[in-house]
């Protein structure tokens, strides 16, 4: 493939990874509860109680995607893209011991917070209530 072609083709995926992001980070935002960061322990899911092969089934799932999208945004750290994002995307599919612990912390930094509660705001949906640790 010539370096050309595989500009365009990166440049596309770029281009389209943004598009899908724009589209989908504020529904994403807006579906998280409220007080989902206000307590110190994880709340289970509701797929807690659903059948053990579908639950497992599932959970590949979204780690494998959570896995091609941490690839993918570590990749486009060096490339055209949003790795940054794609990255965090990622991270935030998978699962991995610490991980609500991170995202609170990283929500707790007054400039994240004001972020996604301006988005949460302008979907109408109520702002995060967080405690301090």
């Amino acid at each position: 493939m010539p370096k050309e072609e595989m500009f365009l083709w990166l440049g596309l995926v770029s281009l389209a990874t943004f598009l899908i992001s724009l589209v989908t980070l504020p529904f994403l935002i807006t579906k998280i509860p409220a007080d989902y960061f206000s307590s110190h322990t994880r709340t289970p899911s509701g797929w807690k109680n659903a059948h053990p092969s579908l639950r497992i089934l599932l959970l590949i799932l979204k780690n494998f995607l959570g896995v091609i999208l941490l690839a993918g945004g570590i990749l486009m750290l060096f490339l055209p893209g949003q790795g940054l994002l794609t990255l965090a995307m990622g991270m935030m599919l998978m699962d991995y011991p610490g991980k609500y612990k991170l995202e609170r912390r990283i929500v707790s930094f007054p400039l994240v917070l004001k972020g996604l509660n301006w988005l949460r705001r302008k979907r109408g949906a109520p702002a995060f209530v967080l405690d301090t640790p």
